[in-house]
C-alpha cells in the first residue's frame, strides 16, 4: 500500500512547485505515531502512486445545487450515496481507461476525504472532525450514457481507472471554502468552491458512518461542481484543488 502525506504549511508549499522538496519514508501505514526510517528521496526523483488504496470510496451525489440543476435533477434532502469500488482507484498520471461499453465518459472533479480514525461507527458530527485523517483531490470518473441507461450508478461509476486519487493527503487544511479546479486539456471546464456544497465533509462522514463502518483509509467523496462534460482520447484531465495540489491524468481508449 502506498501512502503519500503532507502535514502543516508544506502543503501550500508542494501545490506551488516541488522544487527543492523531498519525501521521507515511513516505516508502515501514516495513523496514529509516524515512523520515519530515514531515508529521503527528491521529490522530482519519485513516482506518486495513489497516495491511499481504501478498503472502500463512499461517494456523494448532487452536493452541488449547480451541478444538480445542470443534470435537470433535484437537490437531495439528505446525502446521496453510491460506492466505487477500490479497484477503480489510480494515482497521478496513470491513465483514465475509456471503456468500449460507454459512448460518453465525463469528468467530475472532487475533494476527498481520507478517514484516520479506526473504525468511524456512527459517530456524530464532532467526532467525525476528529475521525478525518486529512485531504485529496480526486476524479469521479463517470460513463454518464450507462449511469442513465441502466438507472444506477454502479457499472457508470466503477469501472477500472475510474477513480484517480492523488497527489498527496493534506492533513492540515481547512475545507471550508477551497476553490476546485478541472480542467481538460488547460481549457477550464470546472469552477467551484467547497462552501458551496450542500453538506459539508464532516456532515457526510457522520452521515455515512451511520451506515457503514469508515476504516482507516477509507475515502469519501464528496460530490461535484457544475460543468462536468465529457472527455476523449487523448486528452488530459486535471484536479486543482487549493491548499492540496494537482492531479492530473491522461485519457486513452480502451480496445474491446
Amino acid at each position: 500500500m502506498s501512502f503519500g502525506v503532507v502535514e502543516g504549511m508544506a502543503a501550500e508549499a508542494v501545490s506551488r512547485s516541488t522544487e527543492g522538496l523531498t519525501v521521507a519514508e515511513i516505516d508502515g501505514h501514516p495513523f496514529g505515531q509516524i515512523r520515519f526510517t530515514g531515508q529521503r528521496w527528491a521529490v522530482a526523483d519519485v513516482r506518486p502512486l495513489s497516495p491511499i488504496l481504501p478498503s472502500k470510496v463512499v461517494c456523494v451525489g448532487r452536493n452541488y445545487a449547480e451541478h444538480a440543476a445542470e443534470h435537470g435533477a433535484e437537490v437531495p434532502t439528505e446525502p446521496l450515496l453510491f460506492l466505487k469500488p477500490s479497484t477503480s482507484v489510480i494515482g497521478p498520471r496513470d491513465v483514465v481507461r475509456l471503456p468500449p461499453q460507454s459512448k460518453r465518459v465525463e469528468h467530475e472533479a472532487e475533494l476527498a476525504v481520507v478517514i484516520g480514525a479506526p473504525g468511524a461507527r456512527r459517530v456524530d458530527r464532532a467526532t467525525a472532525t476528529k475521525a478525518i485523517f486529512g485531504y485529496t483531490c480526486a476524479n469521479d470518473v463517470t460513463a454518464r450514457d450507462l449511469q442513465r441507461s441502466d438507472g444506477q450508478w454502479t457499472r457508470a461509476k466503477g469501472f477500472d481507472s475510474f477513480c484517480p486519487l492523488g497527489p498527496w493527503i493534506v492533513t492540515d487544511v481547512d475545507p471550508a471554502d477551497l476553490e476546485v479546479r478541472c480542467e481538460v486539456n488547460d481549457e477550464v471546464r470546472q469552477l467551484g468552491r467547497t462552501k458551496d456544497m450542500v453538506f459539508d465533509p464532516a456532515t457526510l462522514v457522520s452521515y455515512v458512518s451511520h451506515v457503514m463502518t469508515l476504516l482507516p483509509g477509507d475515502v469519501v467523496l464528496t460530490g461535484t461542481p457544475a460543468g462536468v462534460s465529457p472527455i476523449v482520447d487523448g486528452d488530459v484531465v486535471t484536479v486543482r484543488i487549493e491548499g492540496i495540489g494537482t492531479l492530473a491524468n491522461p485519457v486513452a481508449a480502451l480496445e474491446a
